[in-house]
C-alpha cells in the first residue's frame, strides 16, 4: 500500500459522502481510507460502516469520543501505506489531486513532506486560493519562515513520510493542534516540497475554533509558537507581528501577563509602538481601545 488517508469522523452525515467521493473518484488507486468515527451520535458511524462494506479499499473504525487528535492518532496507528495524508470530513479534494502528487513523490526520492494549494473558507465571502511555488526546503527553519508555513500549518493538504510519526502523535485534548505537532515533524523531515498540483478544499465552518476560540485555547496557540522560538530563533518580522497579535488577543480574553519577548523590529505601527511602550502597556492599550469599540460600535 503506498498512500494512507485517515478521514476522522464526527457528526458529518451532511459532508461525509461527499469527502470519501473525491477520494473514491481519483484516478490514483493505490490507498487506503481509514475512517475513524470520533463517537457520532448521527449517522455517520453507519455510514462509514456501508463504505466499508461496499469498498475494501476503506475500512471502518468506531471509538468513544475523544476528540480529533485522537482520532487522527488511531488512523496512524494502523496505517500501513509509505505515507500517510489526512482530510476531514466536512472537506475534500479536487478530481486528479493525487495523481500528481504521487508522482512527485516517487519520481523525486528523498521527500518527507509534500504541501499542495488549499482553497481556504470555501463557499464563503473569505474564500481564498492558498497557492505554492514549486520549491524545496532541507532546512526547515527556511521552510517555517520564508515559505511562512507557520500560516498554514494544516495537518491536511500535506502528504507525510509516515516515519515522521515513528515517535510523534497529535496531543489530545489540545486546540490548535496542527501548529503544536508540524514543527516536531520537522524536526524529522529531511526534505520538504511545495507544489502547484492539487487542490484541497477546506469548507468554512462560521462555529470553527477560528472563529469561536476561547482565552484558554488562545493561549494554547501562544504557547504552541513560543516553545519553539528556541528551536527557530532568527525569526523575521512578519512571523513576528503575527505573534504579536495573538499575543494581543490572548491579552484581551485573559488579562494574564503578556508572555512575549520583546524583539526588535519595527515594520509595523504595533511594532513600533511594542518598542516605544513595552509588551504590557501595548496589550493594556489594544484591550482599552478594543473595550471601547465594543460598547461604542459605530
Amino acid at each position: 500500500m503506498n498512500l494512507s488517508i485517515i478521514i476522522p469522523v464526527y457528526n458529518v452525515e451532511q459532508t461525509l459522502q461527499r469527502c470519501v467521493k473525491s477520494v473514491l473518484e481519483q484516478s490514483f488507486t493505490n490507498y487506503e481510507i481509514i475512517l475513524i468515527d470520533d463517537g457520532s451520535t448521527d449517522k455517520s458511524g453507519q455510514m462509514i460502516d456501508s463504505l466499508a462494506e461496499t469498498d475494501n479499499r476503506c475500512t471502518a473504525i468506531h471509538q468513544p469520543n475523544r476528540g480529533l487528535s485522537a482520532a487522527r492518532n488511531t488512523g496512524i496507528e494502523i496505517a500501513t501505506g509509505n505515507y500517510i495524508t489526512f482530510i476531514d470530513s466536512d472537506d475534500f479534494i479536487a478530481p486528479e489531486t493525487l495523481t500528481p502528487l504521487m508522482n512527485i513523490l516517487e519520481t523525486r526520492k528523498g521527500i518527507d513532506l509534500l504541501e499542495y494549494p488549499v482553497l481556504e473558507h470555501h463557499g464563503s465571502p473569505k474564500e481564498k486560493l492558498l497557492n505554492f511555488p514549486e520549491a524545496t526546503y532541507t532546512d526547515m527553519s527556511a521552510y517555517w519562515l520564508k515559505a511562512q508555513t507557520y500560516r498554514h500549518a494544516y495537518a491536511w493538504n500535506k502528504i507525510y513520510r509516515r516515519r515522521l510519526f515513528n515517535n510523534i502523535r497529535y496531543p489530545e485534548g489540545r486546540v490548535f493542534e496542527d501548529i503544536f505537532t508540524l514543527p516536531q515533524l520537522l524536526d524529522e523531515t529531511r526534505m520538504a516540497v511545495t507544489t502547484n498540483k492539487g487542490l484541497y478544499y477546506y469548507t468554512h465552518n462560521p462555529n470553527g475554533i477560528t472563529q469561536t476560540a476561547t482565552g484558554k485555547e488562545l493561549t494554547q496557540l501562544l504557547d504552541s509558537h513560543l516553545r519553539y522560538l528556541n528551536q527557530w530563533p532568527n525569526i523575521d518580522s512578519n512571523y513576528y507581528a503575527m505573534l504579536l497579535n495573538i499575543q494581543l488577543d490572548v491579552y484581551n480574553a485573559t488579562k494574564a501577563s503578556p508572555r512575549l519577548p520583546r524583539m526588535p523590529f519595527f515594520s509595523t505601527p504595533k511594532l513600533i509602538l511594542l518598542q516605544l511602550l513595552g509588551i504590557k502597556r501595548l496589550c493594556q492599550i489594544n484591550h482599552f481601545t478594543h473595550a471601547r469599540l465594543k460598547r461604542n460600535p459605530s
